[in-house]
């Protein structure tokens, strides 16, 4: 059970010069395909004139989802190297682009290689890195007159309350971190077992 991940919170820059070559990167915390492309567009119209928009990104707390980028560069010479770098810090969440300036030299594979993964490091060394902690979300329904047996579970499991009904029926949305989750099942059955009408609904 992943119970929690390393990702980007505030975002960094970097720089690699090399034979009159200049190689930006810039890090940026995303969660979807509409924020790395978003962040790939802003980054195009701000360095519109450089040759080479290169990127890597991990998706997911299971860092199922990857891909790396040359944009027009040999094979695997910038992406990769760039992907390298996500994995080395052990992030997730994570869109890494480096923006390279041709300076008119040809680096060769090699070369190309150690600038993009440099600028990489840097940006991501120069990048505010947090820890978050895995959590599900879920929905709670339960008569009113049974609120303070629920606050008492919200402190209890430290559950972050995300919404709040007050009715005669009330509704509680909120997350609670993933290695909690059964013991909040364990919780709602002993309140029903008291007589306490509390349904649970989760949803990840």
């Amino acid at each position: 059970m992943i119970t929690s991940y390393l990702t980007i919170k505030e975002s960094g820059e970097g720089l690699f010069k090399d034979k009159g070559s200049k190689f930006i990167g810039r890090t940026f915390h995303v969660e979807s395909a509409e924020e790395i492309k978003a962040a790939l567009e802003s980054l195009r119209k701000e360095f519109y004139d450089a040759r080479h928009h290169c990127y890597a990104y991990v998706l997911g707390a299971d860092k199922s989802q990857f891909r790396a980028n040359d944009d027009g560069e040999p094979n695997h010479s910038a992406g990769d190297p760039i992907l390298g770098q996500i994995h080395s810090k052990d992030l997730t969440d994570t869109l890494v682009v480096v923006v390279r300036y041709f300076g008119g030299t040809k680096l060769g594979v090699s070369g190309l290689i150690n600038a993009y993964k440099l600028a990489a490091e840097e940006a991501l060394t120069n990048s505010i890195i947090e820890k978050v902690v895995v959590k599900e979300s879920f929905t709670l329904n339960y008569p009113y007159d049974s609120t303070n047996e629920l606050m008492r579970l919200v402190s209890d499991l430290e559950i972050q309350i995300v919404d709040q009904k007050f009715e005669t029926d009330c509704t509680l949305i909120g997350k609670v971190k993933i290695d909690k989750v059964e013991e909040l099942k364990s919780k709602v059955e002993l309140l029903k077992n008291t007589g306490t009408e509390v349904v649970l609904y989760l949803s990840k």
